[in-house]
C-alpha cells in the first residue's frame, strides 16, 4: 500500500514552494526534497510554520531521504531537519546537486545570520526556538550554522544516472535509480522500485528543452521516439502541475529581449540589475551573458555579488561530465579562437584552473564582490534591498531585470505584480509574448534589517562583559592545569612506593634466617616507613582545592575487606589499588600525550620556538575580527524611479509540454502537486480527454493522505531442489516468471516452509497440512480447476507494427488503439482484399481482440503478439 502526503507544496497551497513531500511503501517512510521557506518574507504568514511543525514531527521517523534539485526550494532546510529534528536516515542525490545545494544553504544562512538575530546554536536538539522566548511574536527562523551545513551535506550519498542502488536495511528490496530532469545541473527523476508497490516516479521541475548548459530531460526525447523506456507506464506518477496553464514565449525571443534591454541601458551609460541567487539557474544566465559580452565587445564589467559564486563556478568547471547544451566537454582547454589556456590565465583565477581549464566557462568579464559596500559607498542591504541602490540616484533609465516569479511575500513577487498587473492583457507573462518594461513611480514600504556596530554605553557594557567572562574561563582552566599536575605527581608517588614494597618483600625472602637478630632494626624501619607513607597520604588528601575541581577528578579505587563505606577509627588509612582491566594495569594516554608534548617542545631549538612565535603572531594580525555589533529593524520608505522588466529564464515545462508528456508517459495513477487549484484543474480536464488515460488522478491539499492500493503481505518459501529442475522460466523485463504447483511442508530441521512437487513422497518427519472438505461423497474425486497459461506484459502497438515492419507485413494504425496489418493496410491495394487482413485491438486493459481470417497473416500476427508477452506455461 503507498501513501502519500504534501508537508509542502501542495495543489491550493498558499505558496507553491518549498517542496517537502512524505511517500510511504508500506511500512518505509521516504522524504521526498526538503526544502526551505524564505525567513525574511515582507508579508509573514503562517504557512511556514506550520510546515516546519509538520516536518519536525516526522522527521524521526523518516527512513530514506531523496532530493531532486539543489535549490533552495528543494533541499535548504535539509541540513537543520538533519543536525536538529533526528532527521538521521540516508540520504541521496547526485553530485551536482549535492554541491549546489551545499552553496545555496551556505549562502542563505549567511545573509541571514548577518542580517537577523538568530539564537537558536545554544538550543539542544529537537527543541522549538519559541520555547526559549516567549515575549518574541515574530515568527521563528530555523537557521543552521556551517558546520551543520557541512556535516549533513558530507554524509548525502551521491549517484550518477542510470545508477540503480539496492538498499539495505530497513529499506532492503527497494530500489532507487536518478534520472536527467532538466532545469538544474544535476536535477533528478527519482525512479523507485518496490517490490510490493511496483514501479514510482517522482518528477517535479523538469525541462524537455536543451538549453546553453544543459540538455533536456531524458523523460522526453522526441528524436529518440517519445518517453524513455525505463520511465514509461509507471505505476504511480508524482509529476507538479504548477505551469498547466501558461504558455512561454520562444527561447530565441526571451534571449533577444534580454539582450536588448542590456544593450539599451549600457549605451545609455546606466545600470541593470538582475536579482538572483548563488544557484543552479545563475549558470544560465552567466553562460548567456558572457557570450554577448564576447560578441558585442563590451567594456563594461559583470559584476556578481555573492559570498560563494566563486566557488559554485569552481565545482561546475570540474564536473563537466554533467554540463550539456552549448557547453559541453570539447570545450575545455581550447577558447573560441583556437588558444590553449596557459597564455590566458589572470591572477585571480590561478587556483581556479586547477579544477578544469574550461573555457566555456571561465566568464573573463565577470567580476566577484562579496558584499555591496564593495560595489558601492550606500550601506545598502544586499539582495532584495539591492534596488535601493539603483533608486538612489533618481536616473529613470537603471533598469531593474527580474528573471523568476519569486516567493509569495517576498519582494521579487511585488515587483512581479507590479509588473504583470501593468501589462496589456495579451503580453502578460503566461500567454507566451515578452512584455514590455514599465516605469517604477511612488514609494515602496519595506523592513530593513541590518548590522551596526556598538558604540558608546553599549560598547563598554560589552567589553566589560567579555572581559570578565574570559577572566573565568582563564581562572577555570588554570585550576584545571594545576589538578592535572597534581594527578600526576601522585602517580609518580605511588610508583615509588609500589617500588618499595616490591623491594621489602624481596629483602625478607632472603632474609628470612636472619629474623631473630634483626627484629629490632626492621621494627624501627618498618614503623618510620608506615609514618612516611601515611604522611605522603595525608598530604595527598590535605592539598589546597579549587572550587571542588579536585575532590572530582582525585579518584582511587579503594580496597577494604568488607563493607566499609567510609574511613573509621579502625581504618585511618585506604589502600591505593591502580585501575585494571583484562588486559593489565590502564594507561592514562592523555598523561603521556602531554607529557610527550612537553618533550617536543624542551627539545627544540630557540630558532624554531622563534619562527613558531612569529608565525602565530602574523595569523593574529591577518584575522579578520569583527567589532560588536548589534540587529536592528527598521521601516524604510523607497522612492521608485527606474523601469521594470520580467523575462522568464526558469528553464521549466510549459502547459503545451505538460500536457504533452504526461499522456504518453501513460501512468496507472498520477498523483499532482506544486501547482494552484486552475492549473491543476486544467491538466485533469486534458488528461479527462484522452480515452487511454487513467482517471485515477489525485491533487491532495497540504496534510492530506491519501492511500494508493492495499496492504500486502509477503512471506518466504523456499523451493525444492526436485522443483526447480522441472520449472520453466520465461524472461519479463529484469525478472524471470514462471508456474509452479506443489504442496507446501513444514520440516523440523528448517523454519520456512518447503514447496515440494506434489508427487515427491513425504518424509515422516513432516507435518502436512491435509483438509478434508465436508460432505465429500465417498469413492468421488476432488473437483480441480484446470491449469491454464498466464501471459504477462502490455501490448504496445507501435512496437508489433515495429516487428511485422521487420518481416515484410505492412501494419498500419487507424483510430485509437486498432493496428490493421497485411494487405489492408496497404493503401495501394484495392479495398476487397480481406482474406489477408487483421486487425488488432485493445478493448481494455489487459485485453487484446485480434480479428481477421485464418490464413498466414493471421498466425504470423499472433505469434509475434506473443513474443512481445512472457508466456508463463501450466
Amino acid at each position: 500500500m503507498i501513501t502519500f502526503r504534501p508537508l509542502a507544496g501542495a495543489v491550493g497551497a498558499q505558496s507553491p514552494v518549498p517542496l517537502a513531500y512524505l511517500l510511504q511503501v508500506d511500512d518505509i517512510r521516504v522524504l521526498l526534497d526538503c526544502g526551505s521557506p524564505d525567513w525574511s518574507p515582507e508579508h509573514p504568514s503562517q504557512y511556514a510554520d506550520a510546515y516546519c511543525d509538520a516536518l519536525r514531527h516526522c522527521a524521526p521517523t523518516v527512513d530514506l531521504v531523496l532530493i531532486s534539485h539543489g535549490d533552495l526550494a528543494h533541499a535548504g532546510l535539509y541540513a537543520y531537519a538533519c543536525a536538529r529534528w533526528g532527521l538521521t536516515a540516508p540520504a541521496y542525490t547526485t553530485i551536482p546537486v549535492q554541491a549546489m545545494a551545499r552553496i545555496v544553504t551556505l549562502e542563505d544562512i549567511e545573509g541571514t545570520r548577518d542580517e537577523q538575530d538568530v539564537l537558536d546554536e545554544d538550543l539542544p536538539p529537537d527543541s522549538d526556538p519559541r520555547a526559549s522566548n516567549p515575549l518574541n511574536s515574530a515568527p521563528p527562523k530555523y537557521v543552521a550554522t556551517v558546520n551543520q551545513v557541512h556535516e549533513a551535506y558530507d554524509a548525502v550519498n551521491t549517484l550518477r544516472y542510470s545508477q540503480p542502488t539496492h538498499l539495505q536495511g530497513k529499506c532492503q528490496g527497494i530500489t532507487i535509480t536518478p534520472f536527467s530532469a532538466g532545469h538544474t545541473l544535476g536535477g533528478t527523476i527519482w525512479k523507485i522500485r518496490s517490490p510490493s508497490a511496483g514501479t514510482i516516479v517522482y518528477a517535479v521541475n523538469m525541462n524537455h528543452m536543451r538549453e546553453r548548459h544543459l540538455d533536456g530531460t531524458v523523460l522526453f526525447r522526441p528524436s529518440a521516439g517519445g518517453i524513455f523506456e525505463p520511465l514509461a507506464r509507471p505505476d504511480l506518477f508524482i509529476t507538479d502541475a504548477d505551469r498547466a496553464n501558461v504558455i512561454t514565449s520562444r527561447r530565441k525571443d526571451r534571449d533577444a529581449a534580454m539582450i536588448d534591454a542590456i544593450g539599451a541601458t549600457l549605451s545609455s551609460r546606466c545600470s541593470l540589475l538582475l536579482p538572483c541567487d548563488a544557484g543552479p539557474r545563475l549558470l544560465e544566465l552567466l553562460v548567456l551573458l558572457d557570450q554577448h559580452w564576447k560578441f558585442a565587445d563590451f567594456r563594461y564589467p559583470i559584476c556578481l555579488l555573492s559570498r560563494n559564486g566563486r566557488e559554485m563556478l569552481t565545482f561546475v568547471r570540474s564536473m563537466m561530465e554533467w554540463v550539456g547544451g552549448t557547453v559541453s566537454k570539447e570545450d575545455v582547454g581550447v577558447d573560441g579562437s583556437g588558444k590553449t589556456g596557459s597564455k590566458r590565465r589572470r591572477a585571480d583565477d590561478e587556483a581556479e584552473d586547477e579544477a578544469l581549464g574550461a573555457f566555456a566557462l571561465r566568464f573573463k568579464y565577470l567580476e566577484f564582490f562579496l558584499n555591496p559596500q564593495a560595489l558601492s559607498r550606500h550601506p545598502f542591504r544586499m539582495g532584495l534591498l539591492g534596488l535601493y541602490s539603483l533608486t538612489l540616484p533618481r536616473f529613470p533609465d537603471n533598469v531593474v531585470l527580474l528573471t523568476s516569479r519569486g516567493e509569495e511575500g517576498t519582494l521579487t513577487r511585488i515587483l512581479f505584480d507590479r509588473w504583470n498587473n501593468s501589462q496589456r492583457g495579451d503580453d502578460t507573462w503566461d500567454k507566451g509574448k515578452i512584455g514590455s518594461n514599465v516605469m517604477l513611480d511612488g514609494s515602496l514600504h519595506l523592513r530593513m534589517n541590518s548590522k551596526v556596530p556598538l558604540q558608546g554605553t553599549e560598547l563598554e557594557l560589552y567589553l566589560a562583559k567579555e572581559r570578565a567572562i574570559k577572566e573565568k574561563e582563564a581562572a577555570q582552566q588554570a585550576a584545571i592545569v594545576r589538578n592535572q599536575r597534581m594527578l600526576e605527581a601522585d602517580e609518580d608517588d605511588s610508583d615509588e612506593e609500589s617500588d618499595s614494597e616490591e623491594e621489602d618483600e624481596v629483602e625478607r625472602a632472603l632474609n628470612e634466617d636472619q629474623m631473630d637478630t634483626a627484629d629490632g632494626e626492621s621494627a624501627v624501619l618498618a614503623s618510620a616507613r608506615r609514618r612516611k607513607a601515611e604522611k605522603l597520604e595525608d598530604n595527598d588528601w590535605g592539598l589546597d582545592m579549587d572550587d571542588g575541581l579536585t575532590k572530582t577528578l582525585l579518584s582511587f579505587d579503594i580496597y577494604l575487606k568488607g563493607n566499609v563505606s567510609k574511613a573509621t577509627s579502625f581504618f585511618k588509612s585506604t589502600e591505593k589499588k591502580r585501575k585494571v582491566d583484562e588486559y593489565g594495569e590502564t594507561v592514562d594516554v592523555g598523561m603521556w600525550l602531554r607529557r610527550g608534548k612537553v618533550f617536543e617542545q624542551e627539545a627544540e631549538s630557540d630558532e624554531i620556538k622563534e619562527a613558531r612565535w612569529r608565525q602565530a603572531e602574523e595569523e593574529s594580525k591577518t584575522a579578520v575580527q569583527e567589532p560588536p555589533s548589534k540587529f536592528v529593524s527598521s521601516e524604510i520608505e523607497i522612492q521608485l524611479a527606474c523601469r521594470l522588466l520580467f523575462i522568464d529564464m526558469e528553464g521549466l515545462n510549459d502547459g503545451r509540454a505538460v500536457k504533452t508528456i504526461v499522456p504518453q508517459v501513460n501512468p496507472r495513477k498520477m498523483i499532482l502537486v506544486h501547482a494552484s487549484m486552475d492549473a491543476a484543474r486544467t491538466l485533469i480536464e486534458s488528461c479527462g480527454q484522452i480515452r487511454a488515460m487513467t482517471k485515477d488522478i489525485y491533487a491532495p491539499g497540504t496534510g492530506e493522505s491519501i492511500q494508493i492500493g492495499q496492504q500486502t503481505n509477503s512471506f518466504s518459501i523456499s523451493l525444492s531442489d526436485e522443483l526447480l529442475h522441472t520449472l520453466k522460466m520465461s524472461r519479463f523485463e529484469d525478472n524471470e516468471v514462471g508456474y509452479v504447483t506443489g504442496r507446501v511442508v513444514n520440516h523440523f530441521s528448517s523454519t520456512i516452509p518447503i514447496l515440494e512437487p506434489s508427487g515427491v513422497s513425504v518424509p515422516a518427519d513432516a507435518h502436512v497440512r491435509n483438509d478434508v472438505p465436508r460432505n465429500r461423497v465417498l469413492g468421488s474425486r476432488l473437483a480441480r480447476p484446470l491449469p491454464h497459461s498466464t501471459m504477462i506484459g502490455e501490448l504496445k502497438l507501435t512496437a508489433l507494427k515495429a516487428r511485422l515492419t521487420a518481416i515484410g507485413i505492412p501494419a498500419e494504425l487507424i483510430g485509437e488503439g486498432v493496428l490493421i496489418c497485411g494487405a489492408g493496410a496497404r493503401r495501394d491495394q484495392p479495398g476487397d482484399n480481406i482474406e489477408d487482413t487483421v486487425a488488432v485491438r485493445k478493448t481494455g486493459r489487459g485485453k487484446v481482440e485480434l480479428e481477421g481470417n485464418v490464413s498466414s497473416v493471421y498466425y504470423t500476427v499472433r505469434k509475434e503478439i506473443y513474443g512481445l508477452h512472457a508466456l508463463v506455461a501450466a
